[in-house]
């Protein structure tokens, strides 16, 4: 028997490949949910990723500009707000691609897409932030409210959790800013 050269146990290597039928090979399971209701979630998920980004950026520029009473514990709230959100962005867009959708987190995408009033950039005082915060947060969670119901009507119960999630911190960070006003 003549030794094996690395030439022949390539071809016998293309041969055993060959004779495999595509229908053989193992194909990657998917997430079991209809094309469509995939879709509109990924829709549904990027439309309030702009959103949670946006809410993200501007509770940032509150926190880089206030000025007043209470600067400290304000300033260090915005922080922990910022914090949270961004762990919310990244669970939305996370999903988005387990959907095999695109996450659209981009400031071009997030600029044509977010439904939330622009931000003042000429306030200083706490309050003024605060009540601008408040208006935004108000607003966001308003929208992933009605995404809960979306995502539960098109039968996503997860994607529902996670604007559930979301929902609850939002809630409860607009708590907070409310308590400072009043």
């Amino acid at each position: 028997m003549e030794p094996v050269t690395a030439f022949d146990h390539c071809l016998t290597k293309r041969r055993i490949w060959h004779s495999v039928k595509e229908s053989d090979l193992m194909k990657t399971p998917s997430i079991d949910i209809k094309s469509n209701t995939k879709s509109a979630m990924v829709d549904l998920l990027n439309a309030r990723l702009a959103e949670a980004i946006d809410l993200a950026l501007l509770t940032k520029q509150a926190h880089w500009n206030l000025k007043g009473i209470q600067f400290i514990a304000v300033h260090e709230l915005l922080d922990k707000f910022r914090a949270a959100l961004d762990t919310h962005v990244d669970i939305v867009a996370e999903r988005v691609a387990q959907l095999d959708g695109i996450a659209l987190g981009t400031t071009q995408d997030v600029a044509k897409a977010t439904s939330l009033k622009p931000y003042p950039n000429d306030i200083r005082k706490v309050t003024d932030h605060l009540q601008a915060l408040a208006e935004r947060y108000a607003a966001t969670a308003e929208q992933v409210r009605k995404a809960i119901d979306t995502a539960d009507e098109a039968g996503d119960a997860d994607t529902a959790d996670i604007f559930t999630a979301f929902s609850r911190e939002l809630d409860k960070d607009l708590w907070f800013i409310k308590s400072h006003l009043e």
